[in-house]
């Protein structure tokens, strides 16, 4: 138990440390540069039977699209809970080997923030609030060539990826969140008051509608008050509803600069080839399309929601929420749709 906690700060120090340079481009490189297959493979070959057969499913198998980010008694795949040292390590490495360094940080801390809710929860939610409870699920048949899947699930966090040939070509949906969003006390084993896990993707948010014009917001703003939550939680595709706000072409360049950044944000939590991939699409259909809307408060510690919109991508953020210790919007999710199909899929029109 001892090598655990110290491994958890470790994990989580070194998150904080790396937070600071969240956005820098060598952050979006992976941490190592095995192929794909090669990490899966080193994974699965540290199972037992029965931990492989909950670790792998068919390809085609109903349960790849299906995806949630609340707490669930239990999931898809192998937990890392049921997992020796020396599996969990090769399940950490196999995800190091999907996402870049700044998406690991963050897949790895939010993992980690389960201690800081049992803490704020007490003893009554060690058993769901668990850093260990995150499954790990293997479509098909990882092999250098052909098409397999990867999902990394648990609370807070949905990472899904479709591999061909070796090469990721789809990685949606991507979801994040964080509980608190801001730790308003010091909770230990690195984890600091004030350590901000999603900081990036709110302040440049803040930003970017503080620096509009009068004309600006009334064209960003579409509703004084925030959702309850993203739109199309757990949906297998997002639904094709027309871009709202301000579009890129209608902003200064100050203004698309910190758009782009922003974007660059959640673009930056995968793979550099995955993050060329999605920005290749943007530019092909034009940044000038991608529209950014805003809704519920203008300041920090109320309600708030922003939407990012593209002909390719979908991006939403929103804090409504309490933190477990009662504090108002302080409790984030955001994430990243493909709107040309998730879970490399292609999307119902209407």
């Amino acid at each position: 138990m001892k090598q655990t906690t110290r491994m958890a700060s470790l994990f989580a120090l070194t998150a904080f440390l790396g937070w600071q340079m969240v956005g820098h481009s060598q952050d979006r490189k992976p941490i190592s540069n095995r192929p794909l297959d090669q990490g899966a493979k080193a994974f699965l070959g540290t199972l037992q039977e029965a931990q492989k057969a909950k670790a792998s499913m068919p390809y085609d198998d109903d349960r790849r699209v299906q995806w949630h980010f609340i707490p669930m008694e239990t999931r898809k795949g192998l937990p890392l809970m049921e997992m020796e040292p020396s599996q969990r390590e090769q399940a950490r490495k196999f995800l190091a080997d999907l996402v870049s360094e700044s998406g690991n940080q963050k897949a790895t801390s939010i993992m980690l923030l389960e201690n800081v809710l049992r803490k704020l929860e007490g003893p009554d939610s060690h058993a769901r609030r668990n850093p260990d409870k995150y499954y790990f699920t293997i479509f098909g048949t990882p092999n250098p060539a052909g098409t397999w899947g990867v999902s990394i699930e648990g609370h807070h966090l949905s990472l899904n990826f479709v591999v061909q040939d070796n090469r990721i070509v789809d990685s949606t949906p991507q979801f994040f969140a964080t509980n608190p969003a801001e730790l308003q006390a010091d909770y230990g084993d690195g984890f600091p008051k004030g350590m901000r896990l999603l900081k990036s993707e709110e302040e440049l948010g803040f930003q970017l509608l503080k620096s509009f014009d009068a004309t600006q917001r009334g064209k960003a703003i579409i509703d004084a008050k925030a959702p309850a939550d993203i739109r199309f939680a757990g949906t297998k595709q997002s639904e094709l509803t027309a871009a709202e706000g301000i579009p890129a072409a209608q902003l200064n360049p100050a203004q698309r600069e910190t758009l782009h950044r922003l974007l660059e944000v959640y673009t930056g939590a995968m793979r550099e080839e995955v993050a060329a991939d999605r920005w290749k699409l943007i530019d092909q259909a034009g940044f000038d399309q991608v529209h950014f809307a805003w809704a519920g408060a203008d300041q920090p510690g109320v309600g708030h929601y922003y939407r990012i919109q593209g002909p390719t991508f979908l991006v939403e953020f929103i804090n409504v929420q309490p933190d477990a210790a009662g504090n108002p919007a302080n409790h984030v999710h955001c994430v990243w749709r493909d709107l040309q199909g998730d879970f490399h899929l292609p999307i119902q029109s209407p």
